[in-house]
């Protein structure tokens, strides 16, 4: 993949956490958040990637996801990576100590993050070792009009973490979730 000296700049088209597209403003990368469940008991979402569709053998050419998320209602469920296995929400996204508003993962590359969420509303990823941004999740302004096609909401990845984003935009919807449901 090129370089650019810029981070991705991944427009959340809708802003809502039970589904979206992320697109990047220059064209390098496109994630889908669907939403493939929800009933009175939980809901199931899966995160693809739209940018490469694989077409290995006995794939078909179908999108395999880089993430599944399943969560019952107004609780946290579990978290799947990839292949890997489920995960308990709750573990997979630790608390931080003395922030309630603050949770570190160890993602696939073996570095522990840090989400948090800002005074300003905004989302920051960090490295939790090295403290090094590593992506920002920007909301609309308040007050800020309607734009036709955008809901205003920005997933800025570093350049150096595309191997992540599957994982970052993860770890960044059970936030939100977090946030939202007051758990």
């Amino acid at each position: 993949m090129s370089k650019f000296g810029l981070p991705y700049f991944l427009e959340d088209t809708t802003g809502r956490i039970t589904g979206s597209e992320f697109v990047d403003l220059h064209n390098r990368m496109q994630l889908r958040l669907k939403q493939t469940l929800n009933d009175a008991h939980h809901a199931a979402y899966v995160i693809y990637d739209l940018s490469s569709r694989p077409s290995g053998p006995g794939r078909g050419g179908l999108l395999v996801p880089l993430a599944t998320l399943d969560f019952p209602t107004n609780a946290l469920g579990t978290i799947k990576i990839g292949e890997g296995e489920h995960v308990q929400m709750s573990q997979y996204l630790a608390r931080s100590t003395g922030n309630t508003r603050s949770r570190k993962f160890r993602a696939s590359d073996g570095q522990d993050y840090r989400w948090t969420l800002q005074a300003n509303g905004e989302w920051q990823c960090t490295n939790a070792r090295s403290g090094y941004h590593i992506a920002t999740y920007s909301m609309k302004p308040a007050g800020e009009p309607q734009y036709a096609a955008s809901s205003g909401c920005m997933l800025t990845v570093e350049e150096a973490y595309p191997h992540l984003v599957g994982e970052l935009l993860a770890s960044l919807i059970i936030m939100r979730y977090i946030e939202q449901h007051n758990l």
